[in-house]
């Protein structure tokens, strides 16, 4: 007899370097064992250096690409990675907001680690309409800034806007603290409104080959709630597969390679 394996869905850009995007979120599903599908809503040029062309594909291909899967598959879960543009964000969010019983990640692609903007004001506006869609939201602490309105500097700070943030409507929001230097490097703060901030800690990997890494634990996290984890539990688990995949990342190309998503084939 045939195995039903759980299935989830990413709705992200392609990164022709294959460290993030939706060749990390099919690698990162493919581990736990989860049949990836995907939308893609632009494609890039791209290496471990940088990227030098986006073409956006039409919002209309994004959401045929959505409704012909889940028209035959039945998926449990999805995760958002780059959107890119207002229209597509919009076909998204009416898209995604017809979907019942699925877990929904966000991860609400805005700033990089950096803190290089990567899309305009008028698709940041749209892009917080997904907010209240969320079972887990994602944002970096650049990302955190913005939909909260304030600055994060420090721990404290990012308990602060995860309150504020899940105010928007969120079910669970983490504050992702990998673009920190020092001792808030990797920590993350979870809350979902039921409790206090909970504090979020790993060891840290000290490594320069992070390409991918906030891809990564969305596309995680929607593969433990495809899987049957409560929004908790699979945030934990994968923070835990990222802190992993970061420990086996690849030297790859001149630049920032990606982390090792296949790492224990790399034992």
């Amino acid at each position: 007899m045939a195995h039903v394996p759980p299935v989830a869905m990413t709705i992200a850009g392609s990164d022709s370097g294959g460290g993030a995007g939706i060749q990390a979120d099919l690698r990162t599903f493919s581990f736990h064992a989860v049949h990836g599908t995907s939308a893609l809503t632009c494609i890039t040029a791209q290496n471990t250096i940088g990227v030098s062309r986006v073409d956006a594909l039409p919002p209309e291909s994004v959401v045929a690409q959505i409704e012909t899967v889940i028209g035959d598959i039945a998926i449990q879960a999805l995760k958002t990675g780059m959107l890119l543009n207002q229209p597509i964000i919009e076909a998204v969010v009416a898209c995604v907001g017809r979907l019942a019983g699925v877990g929904c990640v966000i991860d609400p692609v805005m700033v990089s680690r950096t803190g290089a903007q990567l899309i305009d004001d008028d698709a940041i506006a749209s892009l917080k309409r997904l907010i209240p869609l969320a079972t887990v939201l994602t944002p970096n602490r650049y990302e955190a800034e913005i939909l909260s309105g304030q600055p994060i500097q420090t721990l404290a700070d990012m308990q602060a806007a995860a309150r504020s943030i899940h105010a928007l409507g969120a079910t669970a929001v983490v504050v992702k603290g990998g673009g920190f230097d020092g001792e808030l490097r990797g920590v993350d703060v979870w809350y979902d409104g039921t409790a206090s901030p909970i504090t979020l800690t790993t060891h840290c990997i000290h490594t320069t080959d992070t390409h991918g890494t906030g891809c990564t634990l969305s596309a995680a996290i929607a593969a433990n709630l495809a899987l049957g984890s409560a929004p908790f539990e699979a945030t934990t688990r994968a923070k835990d597969y990222v802190t992993q995949a970061l420990s086996y990342a690849l030297r790859l190309g001149k630049g920032q390679g990606p982390v090792g998503h296949f790492y224990p084939l790399l034992e």
